[in-house]
């Protein structure tokens, strides 16, 4: 009751924070899963993290709606008819969005809004389409008050995304967070230019290796901190292994490797299924929410993410040789990958309930870490600070680890704002690190006001005014404030051409 009566009185929220966080405080307040003792052992030490899902699921963590086939069939329950032009479509839209959930309450993923707007752009010029998408840009970035959200483009050029693109660099949104699926068969050289060029103005868009996502599920989506998961469907869950936190409950490397890391592995996967029976078996969602009924999602196109934090500390705990360090050392990086290879090998072999959409198996994912993350990179990230002087270096090292995992592993960089002046070398480095393999990488400007935190944008103005106790309109500048310190994201290494 003290935690409510601290939400209710609370100074730095608004009231729309509050209504979410009072809602969360009463599902935490049920215990209706099943958790053995040594699970909540684990729990308790940090090596298990449920990303505060809350004790209850009643949703789904991120659901990837159909946005494509509602537009085209229109929608019974929100009383909408398939749109007809620009504005029809945009209502469209945002009326929908507003009712598609996920775990923070917004929805954290809005289609290919290139493809789903471009049909309607035909008869209508270009001052007139791009008056109309500021606005319908401005919306989403004030009422979708989540950085988590996130919205696609390409591979295809389209008139659409290239409006998009002016726009963002002018409005310096943090919502939605854009990603371009770039495959240099379909994608114009041109087109990905301009993309780079913009994001190191506003960090958006990032970029995505379309051509190693593309058969995984068949039409895929990014969402959030660039989870890939298939169209029509999303994730249950995602419980996360923070690798660091369970090296002091081994006595040795190969105790860790063959007895520790197995059973925390082992541990994690029944509570992640027992968090999936729960919300499929007794929740009620797929058998109430509009979007199960209409046909926009569909139960069997949903998985488990099983996250994976932490590889770098937990490699260098286990060497224990300041000399031999991830990221710069040849045996550590080998080390790294034999860990990564017992997490994939449980991945691939183990059951996750109602998972057919992936074999019913758990889907690995690189996780971005939460704000209360101390001494812990993000999912097999090189810390900061300790990244490798020449850029192919760390790309290299990033494709042995991205090769792991299906839903998403992705790096960041920091640029200096001479890169603006010369975005087909930017072009030439992501086209040089998708080919080594590398899936998902995203730049910012060292001087931009907007910078990406872990996978999503937050603004350094916002921070101040967060750090200053003020309320902000975005709740993800909590999240983003309080990481971008712990982490000391300001001392990412500015790479430069």
């Amino acid at each position: 009751m003290n935690k409510v009566l601290d939400i209710v009185t609370s100074k730095g929220l608004t009231y729309e924070q509050k209504v979410v966080a009072l809602a969360h405080a009463a599902e935490n307040s049920l215990e209706v899963l099943e958790i053995p003792e040594k699970t909540r052992h684990y729990m308790e030490t940090g090596a298990i993290c449920d990303l505060d899902e809350g004790h209850a699921p009643y949703r789904p963590r991120y659901i990837m709606p159909d946005y494509e086939a509602a537009v085209k069939k229109g929608c019974e329950f929100l009383q909408l008819d398939p749109p007809k032009d620009l504005d029809e479509v945009i209502q469209f839209l945002e009326i929908l969005y507003r009712h598609v959930p996920s775990i923070t309450s917004y929805p954290v993923y809005l289609g290919s809004i290139d493809r789903l707007i471009e049909p309607f752009l035909e008869g209508v010029s270009d001052e007139e389409a791009e008056k109309k998408l500021r606005l319908f840009l401005i919306y989403l970035d004030r009422t979708i008050t989540d950085g988590f959200c996130h919205a696609n483009l390409g591979p295809e050029e389209t008139r659409t995304g290239r409006i998009i693109l002016k726009l963002e660099k002018e409005l310096q949104n943090a919502v939605p967070n854009l990603t371009l699926k770039y495959d240099p068969d379909i994608t114009p050289d041109s087109y990905g230019e301009l993309a780079l060029y913009t994001s190191l103005y506003c960090a958006n868009p990032a970029i995505c290796n379309h051509r190693m996502h593309k058969d995984t599920y068949g039409d895929y989506g990014i969402s959030s901190c660039y989870n890939i998961l298939p169209i029509g469907g999303g994730s249950y869950t995602l419980t996360r292994i923070v690798l660091p936190k369970l090296v002091p409950e081994a006595e040795s490397r190969e105790q860790f490797l063959t007895e520790t890391l197995p059973d925390c592995l082992h541990r994690m996967g029944d509570y992640m299924n027992e968090r999936i029976r729960f919300l499929v078996e007794e929740s009620n969602f797929f058998e109430t929410s509009f979007l199960s009924r209409e046909g926009f999602i569909s139960r069997d196109k949903f998985l488990a993410m099983f996250g994976v934090v932490g590889l770098a500390e937990c490699t260098n705990l286990l060497m224990d040789d300041p000399d031999k360090i991830y990221g710069s050392d040849q045996e550590a990086d080998q080390l790294a990958d034999q860990i990564m290879q017992v997490i994939a090998e449980y991945a691939e072999t183990s059951k996750a309930l109602y998972s057919e959409v992936f074999h019913d198996h758990f889907a690995l994912h690189a996780q971005v870490g939460i704000d209360s993350d101390h001494g812990i990179t993000s999912g097999v990230r090189i810390p900061v600070g300790m990244e490798p002087e020449r850029m192919y270096d760390h790309l290299r090292h990033s494709a042995r680890f991205h090769r792991f995992f299906p839903t998403g592993c992705a790096d960041i960089f920091s640029f200096d704002p001479t890169g603006r002046n010369n975005p087909a070398a930017m072009l030439d480095i992501v086209k040089g690190a998708f080919s080594l393999g590398d899936k998902y990488i995203s730049f910012y400007a060292s001087d931009s006001d907007l910078v990406r935190i872990t996978g999503y944008l937050v603004k350094r103005s916002e921070m101040k005014k967060y750090y200053e106790g003020e309320a902000v309109l975005q709740n993800t500048v909590y999240l983003g404030g309080d990481n971008y310190r712990n982490a000391h994201l300001e001392n990412r290494k500015v790479r430069a051409l």
